[in-house]
């Protein structure tokens, strides 16, 4: 099978998976700073983590902008949480972790990563954008092996 339409298979694979997952998670009216629960289901390594949350949290700059506010957080001491909260803090974010945070400019963020046929699928969620992509396990970390999905609300 021709490798792109398997890269297109893969992300409508991971857009079947985690958009109903969507529902389940969400930010409450207006987008308040609820903090939600985030899920890290494929226990990746520390390499592989820094890499896909380098990865996400730059894309998600690119959305929201750089060190923009206060981004809001559940307790987690999985691989990939402690490296989402030290790439959040690289790109110049304050990160508020089991913290009520009244700012305006409190950015609640939740994460899904999960195994799925061989790939690690992560998604990065806040109240205005969903950011997602599949991932290839390797020796050194993770690279990428689908498109970026993005979801933005209006």
């Amino acid at each position: 099978m021709n490798i792109r339409i398997k890269s297109a298979f893969r992300v409508l694979g991971f857009l079947a998976t985690t958009l109903p997952l969507a529902g389940c998670q969400t930010f409450g009216i207006g987008g308040s700073s609820a903090q939600i629960a985030s899920i890290d289901n494929a226990l990746v390594s520390p390499e592989a983590a820094g890499v896909i949350a380098e990865d996400l949290v730059g894309r998600l700059a690119e959305v929201v902008g750089p060190g923009t506010g206060t981004v809001v957080l559940k307790p987690d001491d999985s691989a990939f949480a402690v490296a989402l909260e030290k790439s959040l803090r690289a790109w110049g974010y304050a990160v508020a972790i089991d913290q009520k945070v009244d700012d305006a400019s409190a950015i609640p963020v939740a994460f899904i990563v999960d195994s799925f046929e061989g790939s690690v699928l992560a998604r990065l969620s806040t109240a205005t954008v969903d950011l997602g992509r599949a991932y290839a396990l390797t020796e050194t970390g993770a690279t990428p092996t689908s498109p970026l999905s993005v979801l933005q609300r209006a």
